[in-house]
């Protein structure tokens, strides 16, 4: 499975026409992807028909700025036709905010919804797997490492082991090198973003690029 980043319309059409299976819809990625307006999300929705995670994310790092607003954010993405998202939260110490993310899922009640990467910036990325799946999520986003895959293959090889949970979405600094060796791990999802963005962020998404990824996963 091949998820891609879409910070539009047009990226959402782009993606689909190379044979993407998901989008991970998102704004501002200068704080790293935050949550979208409801006029692009139903901009985004309208013009394709691949399932769209929505992130739930009102600033850059792992600490809610806004738990109510996001809350209500939430309430607002599902009444625009979201069915699924992204979020995760850490507390001061490092550790998965259950509180934060228990009340966020509270507004999200039945949707599919992946733990992002605040997993791979938690104080133990093994132990907090445990603690993500029980909140209740299908995926879990995770590189093995703050710096991106290339440093984090010990860890997920350890996430990859444990899979039958939840579905291990490998994404972060991913190169097309590593999807093989990440597929012999047990791997089967791969996430990108800049990767099929040949021009950069602000340049528009390669449908050829997408189809690149698409096959070689």
């Amino acid at each position: 499975m091949l998820e891609v980043i879409a910070l539009d319309a047009v990226d959402a059409e782009a993606a689909q026409a190379g044979g993407a299976h998901r989008l991970e819809l998102v704004t501002d990625m200068a704080a790293d992807g935050l949550t979208p307006p409801p006029a692009l999300l139903k901009s985004v929705l309208a013009a394709t028909d691949l399932p769209v995670r929505v992130m739930l994310r009102d600033a850059a790092g792992f600490t809610p700025g806004d738990l109510d607003g996001l809350r209500r954010a939430a309430a607002t993405a599902r009444e625009a036709g979201a069915t699924e998202f992204v979020l995760g939260f850490l507390d001061a110490h490092g550790n998965i905010d259950e509180e934060a993310c228990r009340a966020v899922l509270e507004e999200i009640d039945g949707c599919a919804w992946t733990f992002h990467r605040a997993l791979d910036n938690s104080a133990d990325p093994r132990r907090a797997w445990d603690v993500v799946a029980d909140l209740g999520c299908d995926t879990v986003l995770a590189a093995g490492s703050p710096k991106g895959v290339a440093d984090g293959m010990d860890v997920l090889a350890d996430l990859a082991a444990r899979r039958q949970r939840v579905t291990l979405l490998v994404g972060g600094g991913l190169k097309q090198e590593h999807v093989g060796p990440l597929k012999a791990l047990g791997a089967t999802a791969f996430h990108v973003g800049s990767a099929v963005r040949p021009g950069g962020w602000a340049a528009s998404l390669s449908a050829d690029a997408v189809r690149t990824w698409a096959n070689l996963v």
